[in-house]
């Protein structure tokens, strides 16, 4: 099968009335393929944990391919890069959360797999307190190239985003819209410089509007792509303590920066604070620090790991980079995309797990010891 026709496979399932993204990975992971997907039976997609009679039914009478063909255009002449959850470019800190997005639109040239990546969000009302934090935190955040995300929202998200610029960092903005638009319209020209200097990234296919609803699913996009997530400033019921209370969820580690109690915009992060779901950030440096991030350290552990890799035979080495390079990834993902027996697998990684390679994680996820 073409790469265009396994695409416009995969924009169509993302268009099924009522399948989401765990759906939609529970249907590949049955029956083996997009295409086989489209053409099972609606007796035997019934079968499958989450699929129902309505659903089964709504993956049999699909008719809009056409759709699925007018966004492959669309991604096309905007030179758009498509990232399915499998590709070796999809963000892979994002595999780790169950309702991750199958598929991502992205656009310019940012690393999604970065070493450091830190979500900075905060308040569309911003005080100088906030702005002056959150200029200072960039620069301490030059000294590991860190990759720096978030929602490209006025305040403190658009701050973040040119002072990264400025500092000559990498930036990916979080859409909750698609990529035909720019939402607030204020930041068109912020946008354009960041797809020279990181990109945009959205799971929503052109022409969708930035209805309410979409902001919620957006922040967990940047809670769940980050080794950690920064709250400057925000309001107890701010839309940027969501993606802090997401974050949390997903294990990430949550910074807030504290504020005076009698400061609006700093009763979320004081709370945060306070219910022992975020640690106090007061100065900038620390983060480097409570994040243990030393490249000099990391690079020494890399050098033993490929050492020991080197003594392994040489499937055992490909499956192990295979894993090292999604960072975690379950064994009926791995199985698909490798397309090998399950069971021989499940043998294999036992194995890699004794002689000390591998770590088993719930959900039957694995990662690098």
């Amino acid at each position: 099968m073409s790469d265009e026709n396994l695409l416009r496979l995969r924009i169509a399932l993302n268009l099924i009335p009522g399948i989401g993204d765990v759906l939609i990975k529970n249907l590949l992971s049955y029956c083996g393929s997009e295409e086989a997907v489209f053409k099972e039976s609606s007796s035997k997609l019934q079968r499958i944990p989450g699929i129902g009679v309505v659903l089964a039914n709504n993956i049999c009478r699909f008719k809009d391919f056409g759709r699925a063909e007018e966004e492959i255009l669309f991604l096309k002449k905007h030179q758009i890069l498509p990232l399915f959850y499998l590709d070796a470019l999809y963000p892979k800190r994002l595999l780790e959360c169950v309702d991750a997005p199958n598929l991502l639109y992205s656009l310019g040239n940012h690393q999604l797999n970065n070493p450091y990546v830190v979500a900075i969000v905060g308040t569309r009302k911003a005080s100088e307190y906030g702005r002056q934090f959150t200029e200072k935190l960039i620069e301490v955040l030059k000294e590991n190239d860190v990759l720096v995300v978030s929602g490209l929202a006025a305040g403190i998200d658009g701050m973040a985003h040119k002072y990264a610029l400025e500092a000559g960092l990498q930036t990916t903005g979080v859409l909750a819209h698609g990529l035909d638009r720019m939402y607030p319209v204020q930041h068109k020209a912020l946008a354009r410089k960041m797809v020279q200097q990181g990109g945009l990234l959205t799971e929503y296919k052109s022409f969708t509007v930035p209805d309410k609803e979409n902001f919620p699913k957006r922040n967990r996009i940047v809670a769940g792509m980050c080794d950690a997530v920064v709250l400057i400033e925000t309001a107890i019921k701010g839309g940027s303590r969501i993606t802090a209370e997401i974050a949390h969820a997903y294990n990430k580690d949550v910074f807030c920066v504290p504020g005076r109690v009698t400061d609006y915009y700093s009763q979320g992060c004081n709370y945060l604070i306070q219910a022992n779901k975020a640690t106090m950030l007061c100065e900038p440096k620390d983060l480097l620090e409570f994040m243990n991030w030393s490249k000099k350290s990391e690079n020494n552990a890399a050098k033993k790991q490929l050492q020991l890799f080197e003594t392994l035979p040489e499937n055992d080495r490909a499956l192990l980079q295979f894993i090292r390079e999604r960072l975690k990834i379950s064994i009926d993902d791995m199985a698909y995309a490798l397309q090998v027996d399950p069971g021989e697998l499940a043998l294999k990684l036992l194995e890699l797990e004794f002689s000390g390679y591998l770590r088993a994680l719930p959900g039957k996820m694995y990662e690098l010891s």
